[in-house]
């Protein structure tokens, strides 16, 4: 299994809201005839409730991983131009990260993120 990593980091007031990535997520399955994607969520990454979603990506074709890869571009930079900047967490997507699963096994506080 191969994942795209989104973190999400807090200023002063906590993280930003997962609701347009989730969105997102919803919306790309909808219009592309598949099932609901495998999201993974590592949490206590600090005091501030910092944490990051690892997104399942094997199931998506060479085209519809473009496809995806871009719309979360375009979704995450979105949401950081349109934070407050003085207050809001920012969200992070670097789309040449891919994480395993070996990534994974050893890392603490990994759940099912419901989305």
């Amino acid at each position: 299994m191969s994942y795209v990593r989104i973190s999400y980091s807090s200023m002063c007031c906590g993280t930003p809201s997962t609701k347009p990535v989730t969105d997102y997520l919803k919306k790309f399955e909808k219009s592309n005839h598949l099932k609901a994607f495998e999201i993974l969520k590592q949490g206590g990454l600090g005091r501030e409730g910092e944490f990051d979603l690892y997104i399942g990506t094997d199931k998506l074709g060479k085209k519809q991983k473009t496809a995806f890869t871009k719309g979360l571009q375009s979704v995450v930079a979105l949401q950081n131009k349109t934070r407050k900047q003085n207050s809001d967490g920012t969200v992070d997507f670097d789309p040449s990260v891919t994480v395993y699963q070996s990534d994974l096994t050893d890392i603490k506080n990994l759940t099912i993120y419901k989305k």
